[in-house]
């Protein structure tokens, strides 16, 4: 069912100005785009909703690698300055991965920094943090990833935000969901992400973004642990480096589009973000 405040054929809809920040996730890697650009979740929803507002505008500040203290210091007050309609805030995953991190001083910074984008009136979109448990050398993370999410359902409840409960998207269980280092989506675990943020808003139903996968075979057991440590050695281990090091992935970029400006309206015989797919 839609939204009442969206209404399929007519120019009536709510929001028609779009920023997101955040880190990879929400800048979109492994979305291969044109070029050595990424699509992602995020452009895939703005894609979803010019398709049905004409004048819609959109602005992606996230950046790969971008710890939450970044996030809030350099993007959202830029988020907030633009004055969007709509914000769609997703960080503190890097930060987590870090020892000895703090879920809760973490939710403390993003509290604050969601009550400044709700003070802007700006409308605001938050994400928990994935369910680590079928991921190999994560799953230790599993219990402060818990915390952190359970601090943002407050802070969503508090500050009227739409919420993305990614820990409970079972679909992102599958591997197909994720790219060849595990640590970010593929396109298809991106369209899916951004049909259960379409979801959340009220533009898209359940079967959209929770269609079961198709039967896959099981990798025998060897096989599965030769990729297992492939993974760790070719990107695991060198992501630690970087951690050690100090260095992100992100150092030296730039936003991919940092001003709200158009984008082309979706053909409406070319819908593929709303296709199943096979």
């Amino acid at each position: 069912m839609l939204s009442s405040r969206w209404r399929r054929g007519t120019a009536v809809l709510r929001w028609r100005s779009l920023v997101a920040v955040g880190d990879s996730f929400t800048e979109g890697m492994d979305d291969p785009g044109p070029g050595d650009t990424f699509v992602g979740w995020a452009d895939r929803l703005a894609t979803l909703l010019a398709a049905e507002a004409p004048d819609f505008r959109y602005a992606n500040l996230a950046i790969r690698g971008k710890m939450l203290p970044e996030i809030i210091e350099q993007q959202v007050p830029l988020a907030a300055s633009l004055k969007p309609d709509l914000v769609t805030f997703c960080g503190g995953g890097n930060d987590i991965m870090v020892p000895n991190s703090d879920p809760d001083a973490l939710a403390e910074q993003y509290e604050v920094a969601v009550a400044d984008l709700r003070a802007a009136g700006c409308d605001v979109v938050i994400f928990t943090g994935f369910d680590t448990r079928s991921t190999p050398l994560l799953r230790s993370l599993r219990g402060k990833v818990a915390i952190y999410n359970s601090h943002l359902w407050s802070i969503s409840e508090r500050y009227h935000c739409h919420m993305v409960d990614l820990w409970s998207m079972h679909v992102l269980q599958d591997r197909r969901a994720w790219s060849e280092d595990r640590l970010h989506l593929s396109p298809e675990g991106h369209r899916r992400v951004a049909l259960r943020v379409a979801k959340a808003l009220g533009l898209a139903n359940d079967g959209e973004w929770n269609a079961p996968w198709p039967a896959a075979e099981e990798a025998e057991w060897m096989t599965q642990r030769r990729q297992d440590l492939r993974w760790a050695r070719e990107h695991v281990v060198p992501w630690i480096g970087r951690l050690l090091r100090g260095e992100s992935m992100g150092d030296g970029l730039a936003p991919k589009r940092p001003e709200l400006l158009p984008i082309a309206r979706m053909p409406e015989d070319d819908r593929s973000l709303t296709k199943e797919k096979g």
